[in-house]
C-alpha cells in the first residue's frame, strides 16, 4: 500500500462514518411524532409532548449542521496539510520528541476548542435556554472551559507525556508499561473522581437528616449495603435536568444526588433510583465496565504498537519525518470501525446491566415507585420517547423507557 492510498482509506472512514451517523438520525428523526405508546400515555400532557418534539426536531437540525461543519473542517485540515503544517510549528519550537507531541495536540486541541466553542454557547444559551434547561451563567462557562483545560493539559497531558516517554525508551514494547500506567490511572479516577474532580466544578454536600437519608439508610441496612457518605451536588448551577450515580469502592463509595433529583421526585422514588444503582453494585457492573475498559485499552494499546511508527502513517498525511504523534493520529481514524463494534458491543452489555439494576430494585424495593420517577425523568428532560430501533441498537447505553417499563411491570 502506498501513502496516497492509505490517505484516501481515512478520507473514506470519515465520510462512511459521518453518513452512517445521519442515516441513524434520519431514520430516528421519521420517529419523532408517533403516538406515544399506551404505557407512556402518563408522561406528557399534550402541550409538553409538542414540546418535546419541537426540542427533538431542535437538536436533531443543530447536530446536523455541527456535524457537516466538523466534517468539512476535518477533510479541509487532510486536503490541504493541516498536519504538516501544525507539525512544523510544534518542530520549530522544540526538537525534544516528548514537547514536540504535546506541542503539536496542544494546537489541535486548543484550534478545535476555539473552534466549537460558539457551537457549544449556542447549545447552552439558546436551545437549553429556550426549553427551560439552562442554568449556566456566562462566567460558569467561562470557568467551565479554563478548568477543563487545565485539566486536560495535567491530566492529558501528563499522560500522554508518559506514553511517548515509555515509546522513546522501549520501542514496541511501550504499550505494556503504558498499559500498567492507564490501569492504575483508571482505577484511581473510579474510585477518588467524585472526591478529586467533582468539587471543581460543583459543590458537593452531606446529605441533611431527615426522612430521604432515614429512607436511604433504611434500604441500604435491608439489602446489606453500607454506605456512609450520601452527597447532594449543586446539579441546578448549570441545568434543571436530574441525576443521580454511584462511584468508588469500599470505603471510597459514595452516592450523589443531585439536587434537581430531589426536588424532582418523592422519597420513595429517589429510594427506588438508588436501589437501582445498588443494584448495579451488587451484580458487579461496575467491575465488569472497569475490567473491559482497562482489558480494552491494553488491546487497544497493542495494536497502536504495531503500526505507529510505520513510516506510511506519517507520509499518508503529508509529514516527512516518522512521529509517534502524527502515527497516533492516523491509527485513531484506522481504529474507529473497531471501536464502533466494541462500542456496540459495550452498548448492549450497559443495556443488560440496566433491566439487571431495574430486576434487583423491583425485588427489593418497588417496580412502581421505579417506574414513576424514571417517566418523570424523561418528562422533565424532554426525553424521546419514541426512538427508532436501529437508532437504539447503535446508540443507546440504556434501554428505552417503554422497554423499561415493559421489563418492570412483567
Amino acid at each position: 500500500m502506498n501513502p496516497t492510498t492509505l490517505f484516501y482509506i481515512l478520507i473514506a472512514i470519515l465520510i462512511v462514518n459521518f453518513i452512517i451517523d445521519k442515516v441513524l438520525d434520519i431514520l430516528n428523526s421519521r420517529h419523532f411524532d408517533d403516538v406515544i405508546p399506551s404505557e407512556l400515555e402518563d408522561v406528557y400532557e399534550k402541550e409538553e409532548y409538542e414540546k418535546s418534539q419541537a426540542y427533538k426536531k431542535t437538536n436533531a437540525k443543530f447536530s446536523t449542521i455541527t456535524g457537516l461543519f466538523s466534517l468539512v473542517l476535518t477533510l479541509s485540515f487532510f486536503f490541504f496539510d493541516g498536519f504538516k503544517y501544525v507539525d512544523e510549528i510544534a518542530r520549530n519550537y522544540s526538537s525534544n520528541t516528548i514537547l514536540i507531541t504535546l506541542i503539536f495536540f496542544g494546537i489541535i486541541l486548543i484550534g478545535s476548542d476555539l473552534i466549537n466553542t460558539p457551537f457549544s454557547m449556542y447549545k447552552t444559551f439558546v436551545i437549553e435556554e429556550k426549553f427551560g434547561f439552562n442554568k449556566t451563567t456566562k462566567k460558569t462557562f467561562v470557568f467551565d472551559k479554563i478548568k477543563g483545560l487545565l485539566m486536560t493539559v495535567v491530566l492529558g497531558g501528563g499522560l500522554l507525556a508518559l506514553i511517548v516517554w515509555f515509546y522513546e525508551f522501549s520501542g514496541s514494547n511501550f504499550w505494556i508499561y503504558a498499559w500498567v500506567v492507564v490501569a492504575i490511572f483508571s482505577v484511581f479516577m473510579n474510585m477518588f473522581y467524585s472526591k478529586l474532580i467533582v468539587p471543581l466544578f460543583n459543590k458537593q454536600k452531606p446529605l441533611e437528616d431527615g426522612a430521604l437519608k432515614t429512607a436511604i439508610e433504611d434500604y441500604a441496612q435491608k439489602v446489606g449495603f453500607t454506605v456512609n457518605n450520601i452527597f447532594v451536588i449543586d446539579g441546578s448551577k448549570r441545568s434543571t435536568k436530574a441525576n443521580a450515580y454511584f462511584s468508588g469502592f469500599g470505603k471510597q463509595k459514595r452516592i450523589t444526588l443531585y439536587d434537581t433529583l430531589i426536588h424532582d421526585l418523592e422519597t420513595e422514588e429517589i429510594v427506588a433510583v438508588l436501589a437501582h444503582e445498588v443494584g448495579h453494585y451488587k451484580r458487579k457492573h461496575i467491575v465488569f465496565n472497569l475490567t473491559s475498559s482497562i482489558l480494552l485499552t491494553g488491546f487497544t494499546l497493542w495494536l497502536l504498537s504495531l503500526f505507529v511508527s510505520l513510516p506510511i502513517f506519517s507520509e499518508a498525511l503529508g509529514v516527512a519525518i516518522p512521529s509517534f504523534h502524527i502515527g497516533l493520529i492516523a491509527f485513531g481514524i484506522l481504529y474507529s470501525p473497531i471501536s464502533e463494534i466494541t462500542s456496540l458491543f459495550m452498548n448492549i452489555m450497559s443495556r443488560k446491566f440496566e433491566y439487571q439494576a431495574d430486576d434487583y430494585a423491583k425485588a427489593t424495593f418497588s417496580a412502581k415507585a421505579l417506574i414513576t420517577s424514571l417517566k418523570k425523568l424523561s418528562k422533565n428532560s424532554l426525553s424521546n420517547l419514541t426512538p427508532h430501533a436501529a437508532y437504539v441498537f447503535m446508540h443507546y447505553s440504556h434501554p428505552t423507557l417503554l422497554q423499561r417499563v415493559l421489563n418492570l411491570n412483567k
